[in-house]
Formats: C-alpha cells, sequence, structure tokens
C-alpha cells in the first residue's frame, strides 16, 4: 500500500503550492487527476458511489464531500483537499485543510487543532490497544480547545476497498472495539467544527455543511499498524 499512499502524499504536496485567492476548485481537481494518471494511478473517489470528481475540495464551511466548481477561492478562506487513489489493486486516502491568503486568528487556530488531533490519535493507535483509543485521543484534543467533533462522518479501514470496516469515529471513550493488531490500516481523519457538530448535506447530495455556519477543518493519513507501532503511509 505505500506506492498509492506516497502518490496521494506528493500529489497533496503539489496542490498546496496551487491553493490561492483566484484559482477555481475545479482546477484542483483537474490537475489532482492528471498527477495521479501520470503515475499509474486512478483516482479513487471519482465515480465512486456516483460522485462525479477525483478531489473533494470543501471551504470553509464545507465539512467534507464538497464537488470542485468554477468558483475560485478568495482571500481569507480555507479549503479542505480530500484525495485518494487506487493502484495495483491498493487504494490510499489523505487530507489537509489549507489556509487562502491570510486567514482569521480562529481558523488558524481550527487548523492547527484539527491536525494536531490527527497526530494524537495517530499516537494512540498501538499493537495491542483498542480501536475506540484512536476516537478518544481525537475527542480529548478538540474538545479541550473548544472545537467540536463532527459526529456524522468517520474514518474507516483501506486496503483493497476505498471504506472497509471497522468505522472509526473521532469521539467516544477509551478501551473499546476491536483490538489493534500488526497488518491493519486505517484511515484516520478528524473532522472539527469552530461550532456545533451538527451538519447536513445540501441539495446536490454530497456537499457536508455546517448547521450553523462555523468553519470547518479535515485531516487525514492512511497509517498502518506495525509490531514497532503506527506508521504514516501517505507522508513524504
Amino acid at each position: 500500500m505505500k506506492t498509492p499512499c506516497l502518490i496521494v502524499a506528493e500529489i497533496l504536496e503539489l496542490l498546496k503550492d496551487k491553493v490561492r485567492p483566484g484559482v477555481t476548485t475545479l482546477s484542483l481537481n483537474d490537475f489532482a487527476e492528471s498527477e495521479a494518471r501520470k503515475r499509474g494511478a486512478v483516482p479513487a473517489f471519482k465515480g465512486y458511489s456516483g460522485y462525479p470528481y477525483a478531489l473533494c475540495c470543501s471551504v470553509n464551511e464545507q465539512v467534507v464531500h464538497g464537488m470542485p466548481g468554477k468558483q475560485a477561492l478568495n482571500d481569507g478562506d480555507i479549503v479542505s483537499l480530500d484525495f485518494g487513489v487506487v493502484r495495483d489493486g491498493f487504494y490510499g486516502d489523505a487530507a489537509v485543510t489549507l489556509s487562502v491568503g491570510e486567514i482569521s486568528s480562529t481558523a488558524k487556530r481550527l487548523i492547527r487543532v484539527t491536525e494536531e488531533s490527527l497526530y494524537r490519535a495517530i499516537e494512540a493507535a498501538q499493537p495491542n490497544g483498542r480501536l475506540s483509543d484512536i476516537s478518544f485521543a481525537v475527542q480529548r484534543q478538540v474538545e479541550a480547545n473548544g472545537f467540536s467533533v463532527v459526529r456524522d462522518f468517520v474514518g474507516h479501514g483501506i486496503g483493497r476497498r476505498l471504506h472497509e470496516s471497522p468505522q472509526i469515529p473521532n469521539y467516544g471513550p477509551p478501551g473499546r472495539g476491536v483490538r489493534l493488531k500488526p497488518g491493519m490500516v486505517f484511515a484516520i481523519e478528524p473532522m472539527i467544527n469552530e461550532k456545533g457538530h451538527e451538519v447536513k448535506i445540501l441539495p446536490d447530495g454530497w456537499t457536508a455543511v455546517t448547521c450553523d455556519g462555523g468553519m470547518s477543518a479535515h485531516f487525514e493519513h492512511t497509517v498502518a499498524i506495525t509490531a514497532q507501532g503506527p506508521e504514516i503511509l501517505t507522508k513524504i
């Protein structure tokens, strides 16, 4: 799985340099798809349950599954880019939230805390631990900083399919769920809201937004459980 995961990491890194005011999310989508195919990979999201794009681009109050479009990014926006590929029958999946130009101090803190919660969750993904140790690590970090955890969407197992069992909520008490064993691979992905945790789906059937209009951030890595501890596969 390291090959598709590295492809995802490389493309997200390239996308970081393209995110700026005036750029359309559709252009980011087209770039990501082109780069994946150059590397012999197929975008994992395109056609998945009917989703029509390669990249999910969620701006400001959009939580996940934002559809790319012709509207340009503006100074002060934040944008979450979620991308996956399949190559040789195996999947990789990762996400980052990026600033567009100069953003507010609250937006900066939301991005920082969300990314921190991802790494706290990865640290908790230890062999012989329990699945909910991951969930608890996210919730503890996020709520201690005054933000809220989205409850309607979860992380997941990943491997020969994009979404495999088990589901991984980003909240809940530790010490529950399946025991973690070497060889398991998870897509760990905190989705964190500035205000309340409630979300709704827009009429397009995909885009999830916060109910109160607050901003939302999203970070994700594909992580393998090894005998020595967690290994981040979507990392250059």
